[in-house]
Formats: C-alpha cells, sequence, structure tokens
C-alpha cells in the first residue's frame, strides 16, 4: 500500500505546474508552523530555566564576586 508521501507525490506528477506552486505554498506554510512552534517551546523552556537563577540568594552571592 502506497503511504500518504508516495500518494502526495504521484498527485504532484500528475498535476499542471502552477498548481504544484500551490501545493508548494502549502507545504511551506505547515514547516514555517512547525518551526515558529518549536521556536516558542524552546523560548519557554529557556525561560523557565533563567527563573531557576533568579533568587535573592543567588544575587546575594554573585554581588560579592
Amino acid at each position: 500500500m502506497n503511504t500518504a508521501k508516495e500518494r502526495l507525490l504521484k498527485i504532484i506528477d500528475e498535476i499542471p505546474e502552477q498548481e504544484v506552486d500551490i501545493i508548494l505554498d502549502f507545504a511551506e506554510y505547515l514547516k514555517e508552523k512547525k518551526e515558529r512552534s518549536l521556536s516558542k517551546d524552546l523560548t519557554k523552556a529557556s525561560e523557565t530555566s533563567l527563573d531557576f537563577w533568579n533568587n535573592e540568594i543567588d544575587d546575594e552571592v554573585w554581588n560579592d564576586i
């Protein structure tokens, strides 16, 4: 049985070039959406780890160095 990717490639082979551009635009949109989501997740993770270091005890210790 054909995978979804194989079926998509077959459809792309069968349609006119100008319609392939539409599929390409949509695929690039999906890729960017995924990358933005990953970037947002990484930003949240880094903010959480920064909170660990933002406390009065560490601030006092580092002020004396």
